[in-house]
């Protein structure tokens, strides 16, 4: 038998009754083969020192936000010897619900993750800090941040889009930027900036199209929208077409990016949903050596190449 760990952030989303499901989903992991462990997560940073200092565990799956699967890939990265992780999202947005090719029934998601494959996945590192599907600046994005646990929690995706609403009428803010991609420099004023490996953004789907976990590379999107009217256009829009076809919106495909900014950042990058610890004149983002990952047969054959 081998052996699985459950990592599970009790305060992430609303769902009062996971744990429950998980304790009741034992007989399935055993029925795959696997010896059934779980531990819960007691503040930020807890999934990051659980997974850095495991022994005789041979999968590790997160439950709870995009904030605690990232954590649960900081401490494997941290490790000599990785181990094989996977994810089944019950946060508030779940933007990697869709990547993952997931539901919202968390037994079936674990079958789905059971009967699924290890594969490589693209993980990319910013400033040498791992993220594992998006990091971002300017307008809208320190949202995943700022609103408070107790509104995600009582609300769900709906405090979300109250916050939204609230940033809609504030001033936007420009950013004047120099960013290097493959050897290559630009520059221009921005009011925001997403770096992603992930078709799911912020609840908008098909933020790209043809995205791959698997294919050494990540999307760039800066977007130069001064105007708030023009700027919620754009997002309407990304409904229906994906970033590289909207006004406003640059869009690179790449493995490297050098983002320098000649005004100071008003708030953080916002890493996987969470806070970026400082604010820095430069970023540097690349990718990682990939790192094994357990995800379903579906999301295999729509979101990998390899």
């Amino acid at each position: 038998m081998k052996n699985v760990l459950i990592i599970h952030n009790p305060h992430s989303g609303n769902k009062k009754n996971t744990y429950k499901i998980l304790e009741d989903s034992k007989e399935l992991f055993k029925e795959y083969g696997y010896n059934y462990n779980y531990v819960a997560t007691n503040y930020k940073g807890h999934a990051r020192e659980i997974v850095k200092s495991l022994e005789n565990i041979d999968l590790v799956i997160s439950v709870g936000g995009d904030g605690t699967f990232n954590e649960i890939v900081n401490g494997n990265i941290e490790r000599k010897d990785k181990i094989v992780l996977s994810h089944i999202p019950v946060g508030t947005a779940n933007d990697l619900r869709s990547l993952f090719c997931l539901g919202k029934d968390i037994k079936e998601n674990i079958k789905l993750l059971l009967e699924g494959e290890d594969r490589q996945i693209d993980i990319c590192l910013i400033n040498d800090r791992p993220f594992v599907y998006v990091a971002g600046f300017g307008k809208f994005v320190s949202l995943s941040y700022e609103t408070p646990k107790r509104q995600k929690s009582k609300y769900g995706y709906l405090a979300y889009v109250t916050g939204f609403v609230k940033d809609m009428f504030k001033k936007i803010h420009m950013y004047d930027i120099e960013y290097e991609i493959d050897g290559n420099k630009y520059s221009g004023r921005y009011s925001l900036g997403i770096i992603s490996n992930a078709n799911r953004i912020a609840g908008i789907n098909n933020f790209y199209k043809d995205v791959k976990l698997d294919d050494d590379k990540f999307e760039v999107v800066f977007c130069s929208i001064s105007k708030r009217i023009k700027l919620l256009k754009s997002l309407v829009d990304l409904e229906i077409y994906d970033a590289s076809k909207v006004n406003g919106i640059v869009m690179h495909r790449t493995d490297n990016l050098k983002i320098k900014f000649k005004n100071n950042l008003k708030k953080n990058f916002t890493i996987d949903g969470e806070k970026y610890p400082k604010k820095e004149e430069q970023y540097d983002i690349k990718i990682y050596d990939k790192l094994k990952f357990r995800i379903t047969k579906k999301a295999i054959e729509k979101n990998c190449i390899k």
